[in-house]
């Protein structure tokens, strides 16, 4: 799995604080709710040339460490 952790930052004064691609303002949450709608990575990519595919899988990896994390009260 890649190693999201080099890709994806969190700081309290960009977007609220979300999860976002390091050095740039979109959030994990677009990139998940883009390929979610039926997007393609070619399709992102020509529509967001500042990203590439390794953010792209890094926001999966990010989503899926954070699915597993989750605990049930």
């Amino acid at each position: 799995m890649i190693d999201y952790k080099a890709y994806i930052t969190i700081d309290p004064n960009i977007r609220f604080g979300k999860a976002v691609i390091k050095g740039s303002r979109i959030a994990v949450y677009d990139v998940l709710s883009w390929l979610a709608n039926g997007m393609t990575y070619e399709e992102i990519l020509e529509d967001f040339p500042e990203i590439k595919k390794e953010q792209i899988q890094a926001c999966l990896a990010y989503a899926a460490d954070r699915e597993h994390k989750i605990r049930v009260a």
